[in-house]
């Protein structure tokens, strides 16, 4: 691990099949609402966003093979019209790339895409039951909100 691990922005169209069996694996993980919530991506969707330019897929491979990923929606502030916001859709890293500067360099990776693109903020949603706080707090990120969910 570490010299053959790369890291690229790709096309969603072009790496869908092998996203698929991670986002399995990362819905099973994180998911706490399965039967509420199954996983059936909207594939359709995030192809048309990323065809407007408002949907981003940042990965991490080693030595080719796909171990995790970092996407970004992009859409208009509600609060200030001018306003573009970038915010995370999902983020996966597989289990035994987590220690080390694998996701550190992933996350670095798509934030150096993004300012590039003329973003100027990346919203970071991670969940409670695997928080990644001291690797957001590590590169910079400051908690601004918390969010609560109830079923109705």
């Amino acid at each position: 691990m570490g010299a053959d691990i790369t890291y690229q922005q790709e096309f969603l169209a072009s790496v869908r099949d092998e996203v698929w069996p991670l986002l399995q694996k990362d819905w099973e993980e994180i998911e706490h609402n399965k039967e509420m919530l199954p996983l059936d991506p909207n594939w359709d969707l995030y192809e048309l966003l990323e065809e407007q330019g408002n949907f981003y897929i940042f990965t991490a491979r080693d030595h080719g093979q796909l171990i995790g990923y970092f996407t970004v929606i992009v859409f208009p502030s509600m609060h200030s019209q001018k306003a573009m916001l970038a915010s995370n859709d999902v983020i996966y890293l597989d289990k035994q790339y987590r220690r080390g500067s694998v996701g550190l360099r992933m996350f670095k990776f798509a934030e150096k895409c993004l300012k590039e693109d003329g973003h100027k903020v990346l919203y970071v949603t991670v969940t409670e039951r695997h928080p990644i706080d001291p690797l957001l707090e590590r590169l910079g990120y400051q908690k601004i909100e918390t969010r609560f969910e109830k079923v109705l």
